[in-house]
């Protein structure tokens, strides 16, 4: 008689700990792997003394699952959940529920949300974040798809959730991909607290002369402020770490960093959408240019740049970088809500901003202190443009914005490469800017391309064109957004 009110294929580090995390909770959970022998290890190890039941094929899984089914999918994005869904179909009934629990691409949820949906089978592609520890204890789940599948799989997903003050870090997303895209966002916002914390690092090490200890005690004296969150206390851990010879272990650590392109994929959908998502694209960026690690070298030495020392308060400037990491955080999390507000515009979705700060507060990789701030912003305005027009974002920047401003001015100075500082700066000074010079580059286009222009003492939608040269007549470009 069928058991298990979930089951899971995939048993690699994320799958075993949500099996896990599911036991705990009550949930009866069967598993299978593509290679069977995981499932004999898992049951004998981890698994062991749990209620958690060991199938080896398809049908045995299938066969213990209680109506409607529910699987869910922990396996590499792309053609492999193509494949074990194509697996699955034959042995599954209408009304039947697919979950993708990878970090698949938000197209791809998508497409597989209405092909499946034609065949009477419910997919949901959820994103879920916090890495192994999260899974094991409890991370932020993002799930979107089809609506009808949300309330067989509610329970499961917000008891085995992180909580905060109470409420799971879970809670719906939206139709087709809106829970992968949201997820997506997330990992680009990583991205962009990743690179900004290595910028703070690298100007304390290189600029500040400090050890690893004084940089532990600072990044765990932010923790207790308005940076408190997970990416800055791991930092302080990290760097408290020492290796076999008693030297910090961060500095053994090749400077190349991976990837595994959710990063990337924000970046080319900001892109698409015409959002200015520069402190992430920078951020991925700088995983590219750290992966050069020998042509680094080479250029090293031949290329010159200031030699020139640090002069000053140290202690105040660590005060200074703790601004420009607050202030630049700030941003980043403003133009990753950018994107998310042009993306349920463009694709249709209802995407509840305040609930997502929400699930994003415990659990998953970028939970910080200000999320809780985000919710309110949202919560008081839930058309809200921007991050930066909310009264606590914009006070908050004011009150940064001159260290900020130091620490780019510096890093220039000295040659310490801001990337992420730098490019969130100039995307805040553009972004206040009522006039900006585009209307040269418009007259550029227009004398080369006769791509017309539009005109400050016309009305919006008017468009002309000039005969710069005088002999290129008046001929114009079909006007288009590219």
């Amino acid at each position: 008689m069928p058991q298990a009110d979930i089951g899971l294929i995939g048993l690699a580090v994320m799958g075993q700990n949500l099996v896990l995390n599911m036991n705990d909770h009550g949930f009866t959970v069967a598993v299978f792997n593509r290679t069977t022998a995981k499932v004999d290890d898992f049951m004998a190890g981890s698994a062991r003394g749990t209620k958690i039941i060991g199938t080896h094929s398809m049908e045995e899984l299938v066969s213990t699952l209680k109506t409607p089914r529910r699987i869910m999918l922990m396996v590499k994005a792309g053609e492999v959940v193509d494949s074990f869904i194509d697996l699955l179909l034959p042995h599954l009934d209408r009304g039947d529920i697919i979950i993708d629990g990878g970090n698949s691409l938000y197209t791809d949820t998508t497409r597989r949300t209405r092909a499946l949906a034609d065949k009477g089978i419910l997919f949901i592609g959820t994103g879920i974040s916090g890495g192994e520890e999260g899974a094991r204890k409890g991370p932020s789940i993002m799930p979107g798809g089809n609506p009808e599948a949300w309330k067989q799989v509610q329970d499961i997903f917000q008891t085995i959730a992180a909580r905060v003050d109470g409420t799971p870090c879970c809670d719906w997303v939206g139709e087709d991909g809106a829970g992968h895209f949201v997820k997506m966002v997330h990992n680009g916002i990583e991205y962009g607290d990743m690179q900004l914390i290595c910028e703070a690092y690298d100007f304390m090490r290189r600029g500040l002369n400090m050890d690893a200890a004084a940089m532990q005690s600072v990044f765990s004296q932010w923790n207790r402020g308005a940076l408190d969150s997970y990416l800055i206390a791991i930092t302080a851990d990290i760097l408290g770490v020492t290796d076999e010879d008693g030297a910090p272990l961060v500095e053994k650590i090749l400077d190349t960093a991976g990837q595994k392109g959710t990063g990337k994929w924000t970046g080319i959908n900001a892109l698409d959408l015409g959002i200015p998502l520069t402190l992430i694209g920078e951020a991925v960026f700088a995983r590219f240019l750290s992966a050069m690690k020998e042509e680094r070298v080479k250029a090293g030495a031949v290329l010159e740049g200031p030699n020139a020392d640090f002069t000053g308060d140290a202690g105040e400037f660590v005060t200074h970088l703790h601004d420009a990491l607050y202030a630049s955080k700030i941003i980043s999390y403003a133009q990753g809500y950018m994107l998310m507000r042009e993306a349920a515009g463009s694709y249709g979705w209802k995407l509840n901003y305040g609930s997502i700060a929400l699930m994003w507060r415990g659990g998953c990789i970028i939970r910080s202190a200000f999320l809780t701030n985000i919710k309110q912003a949202f919560d008081t305005n839930p058309a809200l443009e921007n991050l930066l027009l909310d009264d606590f974002f914009r006070t908050a920047i004011h009150g940064a914005q001159a260290g900020w401003r130091k620490v780019v001015a510096k890093g220039a100075e000295l040659g310490i490469p801001t990337p992420a500082f730098s490019s969130a700066l100039a995307y805040y000074d553009g972004y206040r800017s009522g006039r900006l010079p585009a209307n040269l580059l418009q007259a550029q286009r227009d004398y080369f391309g006769a791509h017309t222009y539009e005109r400050i003492d016309r009305p919006r939608g008017e468009f002309f064109h000039t005969d710069w040269t005088g002999s290129g007549g008046n001929i114009s470009s079909t006007t288009y957004t590219a």
